[in-house]
């Protein structure tokens, strides 16, 4: 499980259960700052969705880490909709209780791209990984949801090729379905890569 942390996304397409366990938010939890600093309150995943993608990022003490991911993402989506004026998405960060200035970087995306696009929710206690994706998949808009990590280490492109899976997965609209992606391949190349070099670094050299 170690190995898969922050290297998997998962598209969920509209989560439908007839009972859900309660998810209990503080009132603080309930609303995002928009573009303007001002409180709005957040959708729920019951209505109805209004973005074709809905991105999901927990997120807990990732100021540093957090601006990667979010300029490849955001590149790469405003890119796909400049090409593609039908396609609408969201991102949603969610700030998992953070002691840092997470929340603020995050912001700047807001004030950006706007509030339609970005947007921040800060958890007043962590919750855990899961609590924030379960927070942010709560608050989300989009037909598709997407988690993706913060730390940047999975490449956005490749959520093109979830999607083809989900497409072959749910033929029909009404029907629900989970792709999950992994690069463990690429981690197991580039060990065997460093052990490599390091087998080039011990031969012995003549002086």
């Amino acid at each position: 499980m170690a190995a898969l942390r922050g290297v998997w996304v998962s598209i969920v397409a509209f989560i439908t259960a007839t009972k859900m366990p309660p998810c209990h938010r503080h009132e603080e939890e309930k609303f995002f700052l928009n573009a303007r600093g001002q409180k709005e309150a957040l959708p729920s995943i019951w209505d109805s969705p209004t973005k074709q993608l809905s991105v999901v990022v927990p997120s807990y003490n990732e100021e540093k880490r957090l601006p990667v991911m979010m300029d490849e993402a955001l590149n790469y989506l405003e890119k796909r909709q400049k090409h593609d004026r039908t396609f609408t998405y969201e991102v949603i960060v969610v700030d998992d209780g953070s002691e840092d200035q997470t929340s603020k970087v995050a912001l700047k995306y807001c004030q950006k791209y706007g509030s339609d696009k970005v947007r921040v929710i800060t958890l007043v206690q962590n919750r855990g990984k899961g609590g924030a994706v379960r927070m942010g998949v709560f608050s989300s808009r989009g037909e598709k949801i997407l988690m993706a990590d913060a730390d940047g280490a999975t490449k956005f492109p490749d959520v093109e090729k979830l999607e083809k899976g989900l497409s072959d997965l749910q033929p029909w609209p009404e029907q629900m379905a989970i792709a999950c992606g992994s690069r463990a391949h690429l981690e197991k190349e580039s060990i065997a890569q460093v052990r490599l070099s390091l087998s080039h670094v011990q031969q012995p050299v003549d002086v």
